[in-house]
């Protein structure tokens, strides 16, 4: 499915990580990513995964504990149906249990239906009210900081 969100992001040649990579990250002793998942049962009563919620917790200087939500992926012949929905509900409700104050997460500009739902839940957009913009380094640019790191 990770796959599937990349192609729908119109980027699948950015997914790097390997099947191993997400099972030592996230299901190890002390965890970067968590993750909910949505199942469905067939006509056979078997169970089936149809979307995933990833996230992990962050810390706000301003705020405190924070989570934010990699990804909210649902697979397209299930939306509609309220899975997105109770995918972002439950991960919200892990963060206030772990008394976490506010859900991040990132959208595409261009993905208007995504943008619509977390707005009809209530979620504002930073980039319009505050103007912050999300930075990266990675790759060369990333290692080209290491290098600049002070000598323990």
């Amino acid at each position: 499915m990770i796959t599937e969100l990349a192609v729908f992001e119109k980027m699948p040649d950015q997914v790097k990580i390997s099947h191993e990579e997400l099972e030592r990250d996230g299901f190890c002793q002390n965890p970067f990513f968590e993750c909910q998942i949505a199942e469905v049962s067939d006509e056979h009563r078997s169970k089936c995964v149809v979307g995933y919620a990833l996230y992990f917790y962050t810390y706000s200087t301003w705020k405190g504990r924070t989570v934010y939500l990699e990804d909210l992926y649902v697979m397209p012949e299930f939306r509609g149906n309220g899975i997105g929905k109770g995918l972002m509900s439950k991960v919200a409700k892990i963060a206030v249990e772990k008394q976490c104050v506010r859900l991040q997460l990132s959208v595409l500009d261009w993905n208007s239906p995504a943008r619509d739902f977390y707005a009809a839940k209530g979620a504002q957009d930073l980039t319009d009210s505050e103007g912050w913009h999300f930075i990266r380094f990675d790759g060369l640019s990333l290692d080209n900081l290491v290098k600049e790191a002070p000598k323990d």
